[in-house]
């Protein structure tokens, strides 16, 4: 006998009631889920990582373009991808209801993730 069947028998040789694990409940019903604010929460964190990804994108290519690394047809590409990809995220917030503010993560005493400029 385990330790815990040996509990069980003492106390019900106390008359006390026997120990009974807790009954498990589906999850839906401990927590109140809403598929709505799920999926615009999901929505958020992923735009937000995109959004990241595309300011550092943006910027490095900007850095590129002061040095001179780049031809007048790589500058010309990258600015049209650097657009489309913008408009994109545009319409992909508005899709799901989020402001460019709704994307900029406050991270406490380091502030906003996303510059504000």
């Amino acid at each position: 006998m385990t330790g815990r069947d040996e509990a069980a028998e003492l106390a019900v040789a106390l008359g006390e009631p026997r120990w009974q694990a807790p009954r498990v409940r589906p999850l839906d019903r401990r927590l109140a889920v809403d598929q709505d604010s799920v999926e615009r929460g999901l929505a958020s964190l992923v735009l937000t990582v995109v959004e990241l990804l595309r300011q550092l994108m943006e910027r490095q290519a900007l850095r590129r373009v002061d040095l001179g690394d780049l031809t007048d047809e790589q500058v010309e590409r990258i600015g049209a991808t650097l657009m489309a990809l913008e408009e994109q995220m545009t319409q992909l917030r508005e899709h799901f209801g989020l402001s460019p503010e709704d994307l900029n993560l406050d991270l406490g005493p380091l502030g906003p993730l996303l510059p504000t400029d």
